[in-house]
């Protein structure tokens, strides 16, 4: 339970700092604010935090909060190709509606330059764990191409995300990032989806 509380503790700290962040920006976010919005003490937040900054490498523990809720409404009969889609789409929404891109872009170099850990390329992070649960079933149901391994399918799904979150940060997010994508991220990773014919062969092969 003290685990438990612990985990909540943190998370609302986070999601209490990147609601500040991007409502009334970094620099004009006080600690004070994120102790009062979280509901926490100071005490609290120096259990976890060294100081503001060390906060912008949480944004992937803020990512992996949402694709643990996306997980509980992933529908079980879709498709293993539209599920990746799926959560595609509404991270970019999250992304879009509640993450400062001028955050976003920093956190992204910051992780180019670091000698340290590189939070968002952890594969033990839900995200990747959710990745590989989606595309082994997809395998295993011939949905999904099994003539390449999981780990290079979740590998080329998390480049394209990347690709995609970094043209939109160069281009100072003059374009929507989740509609831009519904249109890219089926062209780029439609070899993942196996052909129909090929499907049926599969599904015959499993009666």
């Amino acid at each position: 339970m003290a685990k438990k509380n612990n985990r909540n503790t943190k998370s609302r700290i986070i999601q209490a700092a990147w609601k500040l962040f991007y409502e009334q920006g970094y620099e004009d976010t006080t600690i004070e604010d994120i102790v009062e919005e979280s509901e926490t003490s100071k005490g609290s937040f120096y259990h976890y935090f060294n100081g503001k900054d060390s906060l912008l490498g949480a944004l992937s523990e803020l990512f992996d909060e949402k694709y643990t809720e996306l997980r509980e409404t992933l529908p079980e009969d879709m498709h293993s190709f539209d599920q990746l889609m799926y959560l595609n789409q509404e991270m970019f929404r999250m992304v879009e509606d509640s993450i400062s891109l001028d955050l976003l872009a920093r956190l992204y170099s910051s992780q180019l330059i670091t000698t340290g850990d590189r939070h968002l390329m952890d594969h033990n992070r839900v995200y990747y764990k959710l990745l590989r649960q989606i595309i082994v079933q997809g395998q295993k149901k011939g949905e999904l191409c099994d003539d390449v391994s999981v780990n290079e399918l979740v590998k080329t799904y998390a480049l394209c995300e990347r690709a995609l979150i970094y043209d939109w940060c160069l281009c100072r997010g003059e374009y929507s990032l989740s509609r831009y994508a519904a249109e890219i991220m089926p062209r780029f990773l439609g070899g993942f989806r196996k052909s129909v014919d090929a499907e049926e062969k599969g599904n015959q092969k499993n009666i």
